[in-house]
């Protein structure tokens, strides 16, 4: 499958970007690594007049520490960059373990985190060739009116499935986004909507710049677990991420759950707190990490796995990734 014609822009700053974003918003798409968007670009899912290049912006680049503030990650900053910093591995060690098991190595080294925060739900009836999709008749994620997966439903069910925002909700994490109006700050928990065909709330004149993590978040211990068919390359069909901070006693203080690939949104397991605070982590109070984020888990027919599977699977690795972070 070959690219459909369009026409590169390459802005030199964030002001530039927007303004064409601003003059393009209905025939434009931004591009990065690429590593999502030009795939789906071959299967007519997005046929854009306009193809924004916004890797010559220096000022998305690099992991800038803000002493009394947090940390600065600019949106171009790529998975690898973050799976080799020492920073990262040693302050937020659930976002390094993330990252690291995205895609391959090749992908990670084009891949950025901003395009990783901002990436396209999928569904087995989504992600086919034009000729695939037509056959069935579409469906409401892109040209038609028909969810195959929740038939005669209205909303679509296409999972999120990208692997460091799971994380990054266990770091409180607030993003940075440019528009005509200037600069917005949200945390990241308000940015995804948990509807698959308007997953993000991203104007079309508006762009992901940076992501900030708190310095109160620095030194929690985590860890990801992530299902997939194929242990290299593939898109989580399952993942959870944890993050955990303990006392002297080594009793908790306090704990972070999430999980992805599930559900059109990742989504904190926000009872998992509650159930850890003060105790000590042991293997039952792990089991029960893992019924409760196996309660908020919604796994659909959009994947290859059953979602029995998958819903099951979230237990046992929310059960590994506690007990892996307190390790």
């Amino acid at each position: 499958m070959s690219l459909p014609f369009f026409k590169l822009l390459r802005p030199r700053s964030v002001e530039d970007a927007v303004g064409y974003l601003s003059k393009h918003a209905a025939d434009i798409q931004i591009v990065a690594g690429g590593t999502d968007l030009l795939p789906s670009m071959k299967q007519r899912l997005f046929t854009p007049k306009y193809l924004l290049d916004i890797r010559g912006i220096e000022e998305l680049q690099g992991i800038r520490s803000i002493p009394g503030h947090g940390t600065e990650i600019g949106a171009l900053v790529t998975l690898t960059t973050l799976e080799d910093s020492e920073f990262i591995r040693h302050n937020y060690s659930v976002l390094r373990e993330a990252a690291a098991t995205v895609a391959s190595p090749i992908l990670r080294n084009m891949g950025t985190v901003g395009g990783n925060v901002c990436l396209d739900t999928r569904c087995l009836w989504y992600n086919q060739s034009l000729t695939w999709r037509k056959s069935c008749g579409f469906c409401i994620k892109k040209d038609g009116d028909l969810c195959h997966v929740a038939p005669g439903g209205k909303k679509c069910w296409a999972a999120f499935s990208a692997d460091s925002p799971a994380a990054l909700l266990c770091l409180d994490a607030e993003l940075e986004i440019a528009g005509p109006s200037g600069f917005r700050r949200t945390a990241l928990t308000d940015f995804y909507t948990n509807v698959g065909d308007a997953r993000i709330k991203l104007a079309a004149n508006e762009m992901l710049t940076r992501i900030f993590l708190p310095e109160r978040m620095a030194g929690y211990r985590g860890a990801y677990q992530k299902l997939r068919l194929r242990g290299s390359i593939d898109y989580p069909l399952a993942g959870v991420a944890a993050a955990l901070k303990k006392n002297s006693q080594g009793l908790i203080e306090d704990a972070r759950v999430a999980i992805t690939g599930v559900n059109p949104a990742p989504l904190l397991v926000h009872e998992a707190r509650h159930a850890l605070l003060g105790k000590p982590l042991n293997e039952h109070a792990a089991s029960v990490i893992g019924e409760l984020a196996a309660r908020v888990a919604k796994p659909l027919t959009t994947s290859a796995l059953t979602p029995e599977y998958r819903r099951e699977m979230i237990r046992v690795y929310a059960k590994r990734a506690v007990l892996g972070a307190a390790r």
